[in-house]
């Protein structure tokens, strides 16, 4: 009499692509995934801007020698707040879609891996 066979039973490939498309709970949590990852990417970024930006305000309100300097005849506020955001904005916000593109790119390789089996 055999009570149990040791042999592990034939599993089945797990279809990635399948689970995400037909909504199961595999899927749904694969893309929890995704959706997270792209949060944290996001946080990461305005948590970023906001340590870079929401100093200044402060800066000039408690150091008004700063916020009275000049340069070339334009105060210093209007330096930063005017034409150095911008690029730092413009920069954070490439930094951030490559990010993206990163986690989506790799979302969509572990997908595609079902097809090359």
């Amino acid at each position: 009499m055999v009570l149990a066979d040791r042999r592990p039973a034939a599993r089945r490939p797990v279809l990635r692509a399948a689970e995400v498309a037909e909504q199961t709970e595999l899927g749904r949590e694969l893309v929890r995934g995704l959706v997270r990852a792209q949060l944290v990417a996001s946080i990461r970024v305005a948590v970023l801007a906001l340590a870079l930006f929401a100093p200044l305000p402060v800066l000039f309100a408690y150091v008004p020698a700063f916020g009275a300097a000049r340069v070339l005849g334009i105060p210093v506020a209007w330096w930063l707040l005017g034409v150095l955001a911008y690029p730092t904005l413009y920069l954070l916000a490439r930094w951030h879609r490559r990010h993206a593109e990163r986690i989506e790119r790799d979302f969509t390789t572990l997908l595609g891996r079902d097809e090359q089996r």
